[in-house]
């Protein structure tokens, strides 16, 4: 098992920055990839980010690329947004697989921080 807690969420004007933080603890060696979804309401929820444990490679999806950063260390992974948009309103998760970096594959969960976007 792996254990994931976020911290850092909050409330921005647009334009505004945040960074997200998720500390992992537990069998944190049997993971290959770590990541960051989203929810916002009423919606899915969906992958922002994520990087191999491994090559320490990252992908980040078209609405957050070159806005949002992923970095991680020993044992933390962290996501630096900036330019901040009220559609960027959403509960953010940590989450790491043991699988593969496939958005299906991941299957520990933090439980969610939330970031609010005002216009």
């Amino acid at each position: 098992q792996v254990q994931l807690v976020e911290s850092g969420g909050g409330s921005v004007q647009a334009g505004g920055s945040l960074r997200l933080s998720c500390v992992a603890s537990g069998n944190t060696y049997s993971t290959v990839c770590m990541g960051w979804f989203r929810q916002a309401p009423g919606k899915e929820r969906e992958g922002v980010a994520q990087i191999s444990t491994g090559s320490g490679s990252t992908y980040a999806v078209d609405s957050a690329k070159g806005r949002f950063t992923l970095s991680r260390d020993t044992s933390h992974v962290y996501l630096q947004m900036n330019s901040l948009e009220p559609e960027d309103t959403a509960v953010y998760f940590c989450a790491a697989s043991s699988r593969s970096c496939s958005w299906s594959d991941f299957r520990y969960w933090g439980q969610g921080t939330q970031v609010t976007v005002s216009s």
